[in-house]
């Protein structure tokens, strides 16, 4: 059953974030994720409005999910995300409508 995760991120310093964007794309594709959303843009049809950026992953499982998210390649681009952002990231299994 397919696995997301949803990152809402507060980006602080914009010229480092680059070299974390740079970075994490090599460790999802590796894991078997893609990218679904990539800050693009959006819209706040109800609540408070969303002012984060706004990434969904999708992962085969659950257990891919959290091996990218535990990965050394992962581990350099948080290393680099560090002092450029921060944020929320939420791991949260898909439906299976059978």
């Amino acid at each position: 059953m397919p696995a997301y995760i949803i990152a809402r991120i507060n980006v602080t310093d914009p010229e480092q974030y680059e070299v974390y964007k740079s970075l994490a794309p090599v460790a999802i594709k590796k894991y078997g994720g893609q990218y679904l959303t990539r800050g693009g843009a959006m819209e706040t049809l109800e609540g408070a409005k969303e002012t984060s950026r706004v990434v969904i992953l999708q992962f085969p499982d659950m257990d891919a999910a959290r091996g990218f998210y535990n990965s050394p390649e992962y581990s350099k681009a948080k290393d680099a995300r560090k002092n450029a952002a921060n944020g929320t990231f939420t791991l949260l299994e898909g439906y299976d409508p059978a």
